[in-house]
Parts: structure tokens; C-alpha cells; sequence
């Protein structure tokens, strides 16, 4: 998976703001952040259940089936 730095560490990704598969677990949510999470050694994926409550990490390799880009989805988003 090819990720570039952004600022504070987040890593820009393609997805972030759509809702994508953690395959890890079977859930599904809006994709927030590519970013640190505490002391672990390699960025993780930030996920956001639909209509809000707790987010989880995830591997960012066990992202998969991204929703599709609608007009609603935030500008310079790539498909």
C-alpha cells in the first residue's frame, strides 16, 4: 500500500473519507485517518462507525471495498 506524509504524522490515502471494509473484523466505516497510534512502530487505520460512537484501529492493509465516489464526497478525492 503506497501512503505519503501529511502533517502531524497522518499519512494521506486515497479512501480517507469514505466508507471502507476493515476485513479484520468485518465492520464497516468512514475512513478518518492513516496516522500513529500511541507507541506502535507502523501508522494505523482510523475508522468511524456510521453515524458516529467509537472509533477502532486497523491494519491499513485490511482495508478493502471502498464506497463509491459520489458528489457528496470531499474535493480532490481520488477513485
Amino acid at each position: 500500500m503506497s501512503t505519503k506524509r501529511r502533517s502531524l504524522l497522518h499519512r494521506d490515502h486515497p479512501w480517507i473519507g469514505r466508507e471502507v471494509e476493515d476485513t479484520a473484523t468485518g465492520r464497516r466505516g468512514t475512513l478518518r485517518a492513516i496516522a500513529p497510534d500511541g507507541d506502535k512502530p507502523r501508522p494505523v487505520a482510523w475508522l468511524m462507525p456510521e453515524g458516529g460512537g467509537m472509533e477502532w484501529t486497523t491494519d491499513p492493509d485490511s482495508l478493502d471495498n471502498p464506497s463509491p465516489v459520489t458528489p457528496d464526497t470531499h474535493p480532490g478525492q481520488e477513485q
